[in-house]
């Protein structure tokens, strides 16, 4: 086919896929997708197989229905209901399973041995576990009881966040889970690690002589992690209102994106060896010890009943399945601070939330301003120099600097160097979940969160939340569609900075015009 660029030798070997949760969300959204935009590009040979497990009954042919349906609403590639599609389709059989039952293991067993004999599997297995996290343990338990892990290759199970509710609860997740797989077999999916402007960051930094000599605390100002969703809590309220922001995004993505921002060089581009340099990060991180600390440098925030375009929100205690009488969070900002060589005293100000004005996942770096008693700097207010990463939904890199203006003598106005790879003609980024797949069959764990990350970033995270636990009044309200709680503003502006706007923010912005991919 003519999509299908990739050489055979670039292919992922041979595996069967068990989607544990096939009839679910994440499955028909993310997997079903990623899985077909592997096999268009040629990245998954005919030697693979994948069998959706569920408890609701479904027929072969009800399953491949749901798959086709699946490709054509949320995949990059459009599905044509022609031989190629009943080729690839072919690959996808279903198993009805009661997951506490370990009978059904071994009926799961003998139908992935039929597929492996059919395509000339060698054996490797992979489980993903698009369940809830406290079905891992017996997930694992009757895979291994079941005979499900007796294969003549490897296994690998790769799960979900969240990864417990806090450190205590990861531990015990983590011990039943390391009972049956080693910790090189589990795979802790992040996706925000999968995206391709987060992988993007170790290539600007180290690949760049310009960016690496002044990525430290002489030449960096502050740095700002913004993850905005415009959505509230959807059909995910019972959930959400007992994880809130901090849990939901703070505990993995946000920090996952600091430590990408904020790691030592690697001594080598191996897994282990980045990894052990996030780790790093993570144990740097100074700890709020005291209520107090939580009070001054951390803000939470809930939105209330607001309007947006013209259209009305409602506030979150009128969410379904939401207390009407909730203090769970929406909105969370922080000021960070990283205690090493590299970083100290630089901030890092990090906020996520939900029902705010733009959807979007931006990275910005501000960099020291020139003296103001010499030269230029007398005569002129000159802006900061920025260095942006778009991550979500746009893709780009963004860099802000100081020049002429065109024809005056002396102007200085700021001026706007823009990659936006989102709007290249022809190109069609990976989808996160497409690239962490294929590294987990190629077993390439560079991008998921080993045990130890996830400990830490917990260690750091529960602090906030015992303090939050104990100091209820802390809880401050924002307008939907509104950019969070006036503290957030404080926050930064308590260190001379501000909240840089993100990428389609405010037209009227002269960062935003400047920065192109509009």
């Amino acid at each position: 086919m003519a999509e299908k660029q990739i050489l055979n030798s670039l292919q992922t070997p041979g595996a069967v896929f068990f989607i544990f949760g096939a009839t679910g969300d994440l499955a028909r959204r993310k997997l079903f997708p990623a899985i077909y935009s592997l096999y268009r590009e040629g990245k998954l040979g005919e030697d693979f197989a994948v069998i959706g497990v569920a408890r609701r009954p479904r027929t072969e042919e009800e399953f491949r229905q749901d798959l086709l349906e699946s490709i054509q609403e949320f995949s990059r590639y459009k599905a044509e209901e022609n031989e190629e599609w009943s080729s690839f389709a072919q690959h996808f059989e279903y198993k009805s399973l009661d997951i506490n039952n370990v009978d059904g293991f071994r009926e799961l067993l003998q139908q992935t041995e039929v597929l492996e004999a059919k395509y000339d599997i060698p054996g490797n297995r992979l489980f993903y576990l698009a369940l809830a996290p406290e079905l891992f343990g017996s997930v694992s338990f009757n895979l291994k009881e079941g005979g499900m892990l007796g294969g003549s290759g490897w296994n690998r199970l790769v799960i979900e966040k969240p990864f417990g509710y806090d450190l205590q609860s990861a531990e015990e997740l983590n011990k039943q889970i390391r009972e049956v797989f080693e910790e090189e077999e589990v795979y802790r999916i992040d996706h925000y690690l999968g995206k391709e402007m987060v992988q993007n960051i170790e290539v600007i930094r180290f690949a760049n002589a310009f960016f690496e000599p002044v990525w430290n605390n002489k030449h960096i100002a502050n740095i700002q992690i913004t993850l905005g969703e415009t959505v509230g809590v959807e059909e995910r309220g019972g959930y959400y209102d007992h994880s809130g922001a901090l849990r939901d995004m703070g505990q993995n993505h946000m920090l996952q994106m600091l430590t990408m921002i904020a790691m030592e060089p690697p001594s080598r581009l191996l897994p282990e060896d980045i990894r052990d340099e996030k780790v790093k990060v993570l144990r740097s991180l100074r700890p709020f010890d005291t209520h107090e600390e939580v009070r001054t440098q951390v803000v939470r925030g809930q939105y209330t009943e607001g309007e947006y375009k013209g259209k009305h929100l409602p506030g979150y205690r009128q969410e379904d399945k939401v207390d009407p009488n909730s203090t769970t969070e929406t909105f969370f900002a922080a000021r960070v601070l990283v205690d090493n060589f590299r970083w100290a005293g630089v901030p890092f100000y990090i906020r996520t939330g939900k029902r705010l004005p733009v959807k979007t996942t931006e990275i910005v770096v501000e960099f020291k301003g020139v003296p103001t008693n010499v030269y230029l700097g007398q005569k002129h207010a000159l802006e900061p120099n920025l260095l942006v990463i778009r991550v979500n939904p746009m893709e780009g890199i963004y860099i802000k600097i100081n020049a002429k203006k065109p024809g005056s003598e002396s102007e200085i106005e700021p001026l706007a160097m823009d990659f936006c790879q989102s709007c290249m003609v022809g190109i069609n980024s990976p989808e996160a979940y497409e690239s962490l797949l294929q590294d987990a069959v190629q077993g390439d764990s560079t991008y998921f969160t080993r045990w130890d990350e996830v400990a830490t970033a917990w260690s750091f995270i529960d602090k906030i939340a015992a303090a939050w636990k104990e100091s209820p009044d802390t809880l401050e309200q924002y307008p939907a569609g509104t950019w969070g709680p006036e503290g957030a503003n404080k926050l930064v502006e308590q260190d001379g900075f501000q909240w840089w706007p993100v990428n389609g923010q405010d037209e009227d912005n002269v960062v935003w015009k400047l920065g192109g991919g509009q």
